[in-house]
């Protein structure tokens, strides 16, 4: 009796052993995602990236970067790695808190959806036709309309000033470009000696932009196209009125709202202006092999 007593506490303990062994054993709670992208550049010191994993239809952050080195990798719960479709970067206000933090800004910046442990992410997000990039074109000329009394026609100073359009009277459209998603805008710049001069933003291509600061007597607003005159509050370091002939001529998208003065990363078109004044047009070409890009893999 005594030696079948033994044996059955024997067995108990040896169950007991097994069952803590396995109740003891590390199941991992966390994976590592790794985030390789090109093409972006540094926000402005109040915003920062952050990344999203969109999991069952709901965006978890894989956290917020400035740094532009890549590739940079995140720890993620293992849970959400498994089961994420997409991923989404998006531009965020630092150190933002509440509701506001829980899902991604309007300023989604690339975004893919996972292919086995991997997804190609581009700039989808910023129109509304991730396909439209395909189609774009532009134009543009110089003239300075904003410094003409009306009646008195040219006044032979068109070098001072360039029109995203093309030249009419009035000037007509000259951009052919995708409608942007919120939280973005279009915005036109020349470049002077390496330094880039903003003419504005806009989000139509048949009206003014938001700028007229450089321009003229200011007496004349100028015509229904995005565009420029370079004769007052000239930027440090460059000299008004500004000759924009031979200078290159960019558009860029810019998130809204931005804090940076440089042009953001996507420059969708650019060209180089010629030594004709209007009513010569020049062109703007095709820039979409800069745009940010990259692969995310779980």
């Amino acid at each position: 009796m005594k030696k079948i007593l033994n044996l059955a506490i024997a067995f108990t303990f040896a169950t007991l052993f097994v069952a803590c062994n396995d109740n003891d054993e590390t199941v991992a709670t966390t994976g590592s995602l790794t985030v390789d992208l090109t093409g972006l550049e540094a926000l402005g010191s109040n915003y920062v990236y952050e990344g999203w994993l969109i999991v069952d239809g709901s965006p978890v952050s894989t956290g917020t970067f400035t740094s532009v080195s890549f590739p940079q990798s995140y720890t993620v719960a293992i849970s959400d790695l498994q089961t994420a479709s997409r991923f989404v970067l998006s531009i965020e206000p630092a150190g933002e808190t509440g509701a506001a933090a829980l899902a991604p800004a309007d300023t989604k910046v690339l975004a893919g959806d996972f292919s086995g442990n991997t997804a190609s992410v581009w700039v989808a997000p910023v129109t509304t036709d991730a396909n439209n990039f395909n189609d774009i074109s532009g134009k543009f000329f110089l003239r300075t309309p904003t410094d003409e009394v009306a009646g008195s026609g040219n006044n032979g100073n068109d070098a001072y000033g360039i029109w995203f359009g093309t030249p009419g009277a009035p000037p007509t459209e000259g951009l052919s470009l995708p409608t942007l998603a919120a939280g973005w805008k279009y915005e036109g710049w020349v470049v002077v000696d390496g330094v880039p001069i903003s003419t504005g933003t806009f989000t139509s291509t048949t009206d003014r932009d938001d700028s007229n600061g450089f321009s003229g007597t200011q007496s004349n607003a100028g015509p229904p196209v995005p565009g420029e005159d370079f004769f007052l509050n000239a930027p440090t370091g460059v000299t008004f009125p500004l000759d924009v002939r031979g200078k290159t001529a960019v558009i860029s998208i810019e998130p809204s709202p931005d804090d940076s003065p440089a042009p953001f990363a996507i420059k969708p078109l650019l060209g180089v202006s010629g030594q004709e004044t209007a009513p010569t047009t020049h062109a703007l070409n095709k820039n979409l092999s800069t745009l940010p890009k990259g692969t995310v893999t779980r």
